[in-house]
């Protein structure tokens, strides 16, 4: 071969790669995104309640996986649940959450009319689909602790709650607070007296709803005229109103209920002793991820103290002025509740 040839070899040669070079990136393939939608119980998605809490447990799958992306539908009223369940299903969603015991219903029917859609359901364990996976909360055993702590902490001797709807769901609620006020009683020898619930006849306050704020106030009112000064509202924003009673009057404290109260309503924190947590986040992270990783089935999960599913928090602005022998017993409390050897329920309630 002649030199003129190579010389024309290394020419093309260096074109080639020049023009390569130039050329345009072949644009990135993304990879498709899982799209998990969830219902919401009325309220809203920012109810400082169980929607906000159950959408906190999509945004943290978002953060995590990079792969997830969330939508939500809000339910202004009953009838809306079985219509967004079913705008999800027909928007193909690769995972539905339905927030909520009041949306068991309408979620039954989407999950028996498409049994290929996957389904999650927060406080509702006694449904049984196989693509449906159910929650439950032992909640008793973090009101328990606060029912404890509340007895400790009063200066009136009495302490309050009420309820929205009274549900198993709920009512476990105020049972746990109840038996854990006659537990401190019993080990101290006092007498704090629990208004709005009584465990033994199963009558207490209930205002029938859990959206009215007016309700909460009235409650608040009611419970604090009559010498409650902690009020455990067990009700979503109905509980709002109670807590305005107490900042207007300067006095009280309140135990929140699903979250963390004083980080919901840091403006009045002074006024949250502590929070019976229902950490439903967990549930709703937890099952996205077998979704990704392809472990999902229908099971119902509970949540308890020793999966920290629930669990007692304290106010921040309480977090140092609860006495360290107090937040001690309360810790050797918890310990032998995940043992099984203290009953936070009523016996052959449930």
């Amino acid at each position: 071969m002649s030199k003129k040839f190579y010389t024309l070899l290394a020419v093309v040669l260096l074109a080639t790669m020049v023009l390569a070079a130039c050329a345009p990136a072949a644009p990135a393939v993304e990879a498709p995104k899982l799209k998990v939608c969830q219902v919401t119980d009325v309220g809203g998605i920012d109810d400082k309640s169980f929607n906000q809490t159950a959408w906190k447990g999509v945004e943290d799958a978002i953060a995590k996986y990079g792969t997830v992306e969330g939508k939500y539908l809000e339910s202004q009223q009953q009838a809306d649940y079985e219509v967004n369940l079913n705008a999800f299903v027909a928007e193909k969603c690769d995972l539905v959450i339905a927030v909520g015991f009041l949306l068991a219903d309408a979620t039954t029917a989407a999950v028996t009319a498409n049994p290929a859609q996957k389904f999650a359901i927060i406080d509702v364990d006694w449904l049984a689909f196989d693509n449906l996976r159910g929650s439950g909360f032992e909640i008793d055993q973090a009101t328990f602790l606060n029912g404890y702590l509340a007895a400790a902490m009063t200066k009136t001797g009495k302490v309050g709650t009420y309820v929205g709807i009274a549900f198993p769901a709920t009512t476990k609620f105020m049972d746990g607070f109840a038996l854990g006020v006659e537990y401190y009683n019993a080990q101290k020898g006092t007498a704090v007296e629990v208004l709005g619930w009584d465990y033994k006849t199963r009558q207490g306050l209930e205002v029938g709803n859990f959206e009215s704020t007016d309700d909460g106030r009235k409650m608040g009112e009611q419970l604090m005229d009559e010498g409650a000064d902690i009020i455990m509202p067990v009700a979503g924003p109905v509980g709002l109103g109670t807590l305005a009673v107490m900042e207007e009057r300067g006095s009280g404290m309140l135990i929140g209920v699903d979250n963390d109260w004083s980080l919901a309503n840091p403006g009045k924190a002074q006024y949250i002793l502590s929070n019976a947590m229902k950490n439903m986040d967990i549930f709703v992270m937890e099952t996205i991820g077998q979704v990704i990783d392809g472990s999902y089935k229908g099971e119902n999960w509970i949540g308890n103290l020793a999966n920290g599913g629930v669990g007692l928090s304290y106010g921040s602005a309480f977090v140092d002025q609860v006495p360290a022998d107090l937040k001690a017993e309360i810790e050797a409390l918890a310990a032998k509740i995940k043992a099984g050897e203290i009953a936070t329920l009523p016996e052959g309630v449930y």
